[in-house]
């Protein structure tokens, strides 16, 4: 009996898994589902697990007292335990650690519930639940039965809910599980705040009974007049897809094959290419089975050439900084459009042409806004520190966020560099690891680059001589290091003594450097957390970079103040990092001006 028992438990939860991505869901038919949700908090997991431990939803029947049946008392003898409709509501998209002050600092599990009404537009139309991300895990139920789990913090997903969704009276409710694990992707330490919640929009989409789940559209890594792609049908369907873009005069018919799949290949000519300085896009049209939809992209090319990052055949320069995806002044998860814009606001007065997003997967709001602005930007999943490197279902979640990045994000004009990993140290089982993500990545999506933020070494009698001792750097393209100079290591003079060694011929970015400062705490250039010093810093380091004969790009650490429990020191710290160039409260220091002029002179 027991056997059977086990036979059905892991049959059952083989079968919880979410279905095929949809991207550009900005243009389909949805509906939201964000606003004020019920919630109940739940540290022991006795809504979703039995006294013995044993999860309710591996068994065929389960019992009412599992939070996700959302059970109502049928008589005065009833005896249920849990009333989401009688529970506190929070926002979503939210955290809840921003939104209740009894949450702070929770890590554990909380329910969510929302009850809605749908209406079908087509009696053959099929319907989808998209979440944006959740933090961390997901376990995802509808009318009472399980969707399925997803784990991960920052990438999207969805589930197909057609046969289940009624006109009235359905129920959606989401076990999500924030808690930190050692084999978890980002693992058991961070330096950033561990959001939790239901942290982006949640929708339903509806779709034909086939519709292109997924396309690609870019140009040739190796020729800017050749379109080259793919289009993905969800079901498979041999049949015309059509692909429009107006203002250049393309019409291009494909035709899927039996598994509902097409390559994109076509020449293109009058192209205004895509770049900082002219952030063109396209609206590009298709069509399937007289169901159309648009999305805005654009067109150019990057690669590496020797030293040297090439963008449309030109070198350019990379003038950014690192960003978390935090609203500082509401001391929150950014979560919203209007987010974005202020972020690009402040990244467009500090001059930068390029984002490094920080360090996970943002929302897509992000990406749009990005390639709006004409902001390159840096794109990376959260293999952070101490990664289980030799645990194969760790490494099977970080491919996994990182094939919904990709999946996602690949039409985005601005995105130029995918990053594998940050501040990793080096080992056999991480080179494979890291190696193994970088060739998914090519393998889905060849026209970006590949980095990663490596550590550099020191070397010679009085270790002043840095150098990249580290064999990933024969995988990237791009070699990318952190460096603390004058904060963690040694004082802002010693920056004047560094001498350059690094043998790969590849451009390099200083993926981060800085130093933390309390706004309006001020001293002179040699008191530790003033304005002053951080100033210093940035300028000594800037000369410093500037010896670097292969550098091609930079991105300080960091933006704006964010949220890390590991920042604790009273009146300056208060649980922040203060590296930002801007406070918390969105006030700018000095430093951000140093920076400011030093990119308006590049």
């Amino acid at each position: 009996m027991r056997i059977l028992i086990l036979i059905s438990i892991i049959t059952s939860f083989q079968l919880f898994s979410q279905t095929n991505l949809i991207i550009n869901t900005e243009a389909r038919n949805t509906t939201s589902l964000n606003g004020s949700w019920h919630y109940i908090v739940d540290p022991y997991e006795n809504g979703y697990y039995d006294y013995r431990y044993t999860p309710f939803d591996h068994y065929k029947i389960p019992s009412r007292g599992a939070y996700y049946m959302n059970a109502k008392k049928q008589n005065k003898s009833d005896r249920i335990e849990y009333n989401f409709d009688k529970s506190d509501v929070i926002s979503v998209p939210g955290d809840w650690n921003s939104q209740k002050e009894n949450l702070f600092y929770y890590e554990g599990t909380v329910w969510y519930k929302t009850s809605f009404d749908y209406k079908k537009t087509g009696a053959q139309n099929r319907q989808f639940v998209y979440f944006g991300a959740v933090n961390y895990i997901a376990e995802v139920y509808l009318n009472g039965k399980k969707l399925g789990t997803h784990v991960g913090g920052f990438t999207p997903f969805n589930f197909e809910i057609t046969d289940l969704l009624k006109e009235k009276d359905n129920f959606l409710v989401v076990k999500v599980d924030n808690k930190r694990a050692a084999d978890a992707v980002p693992t058991l330490n961070t330096d950033w705040w561990n959001y939790g919640g239901i942290t982006r929009d949640v929708k339903i989409i509806e779709t034909p009974a086939n519709f292109i789940r997924d396309y690609k559209i870019q140009l040739d890594k190796n020729n800017n007049k050749l379109v080259k792609g793919f289009i993905q049908l969800d079901n498979n369907e041999a049949t015309d897809v059509t692909i429009q873009i107006d203002e250049l005069n393309i019409s291009e018919i494909v035709k899927t094959d039996n598994s509902g799949y097409a390559e994109v290949n076509f020449g293109i000519n009058n192209l205004e290419y895509w770049s900082p300085e002219n952030p063109k896009l396209y609206t590009v049209k298709l069509t399937h089975n007289n169901s159309s939809f648009k999305d805005h992209i654009g067109f150019r090319t990057i690669k590496v050439e020797g030293t040297k990052v090439i963008l449309n055949d030109e070198p350019i320069f990379l003038k950014g900084i690192c960003l978390h995806e935090e609203f500082a002044p509401e001391g929150r998860r950014a979560n919203s459009e209007k987010d974005a814009i202020q972020l690009f606001d402040w990244l467009k007065e500090l001059g930068c042409n390029y984002v490094r997003l920080a360090h996970y997967p943002h929302n897509e709001y992000m990406l749009r806004e990005a390639d709006r602005r004409g902001i390159m930007v840096w794109e990376e999943i959260p293999v952070y520190w101490t990664i289980a490197w030799k645990n194969k279902s760790t490494y099977n979640n970080a491919e996994n966020q990182l094939v919904e990045t990709v999946t996602r994000d690949k039409n985005r004009a601005s995105l130029i560099i995918y990053s594998m990993a940050n501040e990793t140290p080096n080992s056999d089982a991480r080179l494979r690891f890291l190696t193994n993500l970088a060739y998914k990545t090519r393998e889905m999506d060849d026209t970006r680059l590949i980095s990663a933020a490596l550590e550099l070494h020191a070397q010679g009698k009085e270790r002043l001589i840095r150098t990249i001792v580290d064999p990933f750097a024969e995988v990237v393209d791009i070699l990318s290091f952190n460096l603390y100079l004058g904060w963690y290591d040694g004082r802002p003079d010693k920056c004047s003594k560094i001498e350059w060694k690094i043998k790969y011929n590849k451009p390099v970015t200083v993926s981060e450097f800085g130093a933390g400062a309390k706004y309006g705490f001020h001293g002179d250039n040699e008191t530790v957390w003033s304005e002053e010093f951080q100033a210093h810093l940035y300028e000594e380091n800037l000369k410093m970079f500037d010896r670097l004969d292969q550098l091609a790009g930079l991105s300080p650490w960091i933006l704006v103040d964010f949220r890390s429990p590991r920042r604790v020191l009273p009146e300056i710290q208060d649980g922040w990092n203060r590296k930002g160039l801007i406070s918390d409260k969105g006030e700018k220091k000095e430093a951000f001006y140093i920076l400011q002029k030093a990119y308006k002179n590049k």
